[in-house]
């Protein structure tokens, strides 16, 4: 019995290391968990979101906020919507990236990350009733495919302002973990 699960566990983790290589070599920058809660998407990058995503004081503080808010260590993903040459990745290549993370929760961190997210899935935000929800406007969490989506706005220049970044903790609240189906 524990010999079938762990060649199931192997098997799995083959199958999304096998994934993951392939979009990576498609132009994907991630880090993180993959199998993780949360995907954070990122679409400005700076020199140090280059060599590692999410590795300044907007990763810290977006890390520490997901801690807070009673997520486990290591149930975030960070997802570059831009590829090493800083050109926008291609709305299906986003879906398809999102789809092999699975997160119950996508969070856009900034507009650009946003902008891709609107595009990836102008179809399923279209049908909601509502046109703030369906612009994905931030502060609003949309359902689409069963998955939570949170535009922020703009975390990282929050980070200088202490009632943006008020604001910003205020939406992620919007987003606590959710209870596992036991």
């Amino acid at each position: 019995m524990a010999q079938d699960r762990e060649a199931r566990k192997a098997a799995y983790v083959g199958q999304a290391r096998a994934a993951f290589d392939e979009l990576a070599a498609r132009g994907i920058t991630a880090s993180g968990n993959a199998f993780c809660d949360v995907l954070l998407l990122k679409g400005a990058l700076d020199e140090k979101d280059h060599a590692r995503l999410l590795s300044g004081a907007d990763g810290e503080a977006l890390r520490s906020a997901l801690l807070a808010l009673g997520y486990a260590p290591e149930a975030w993903a960070a997802l570059a919507t831009v590829d090493e040459a800083d050109l926008q990745l291609a709305p299906d290549l986003l879906r398809e990236t999102v789809c092999a993370f699975d997160p119950s929760t996508l969070i856009a961190c900034d507009e650009e990350a946003a902008a891709l997210v609107r595009q990836a899935y102008a179809d399923e935000l279209a049908a909601n009733p509502s046109m703030a929800c369906a612009l994905l406007e931030p502060g609003y969490v949309v359902d689409v495919l069963g998955m939570r989506v949170l535009n922020l706005g703009g975390f990282a220049a929050s980070l200088a302002d202490a009632q943006q970044k008020q604001l910003m903790w205020a939406r992620l609240k919007l987003v606590k973990p959710l209870g596992r189906p036991y």
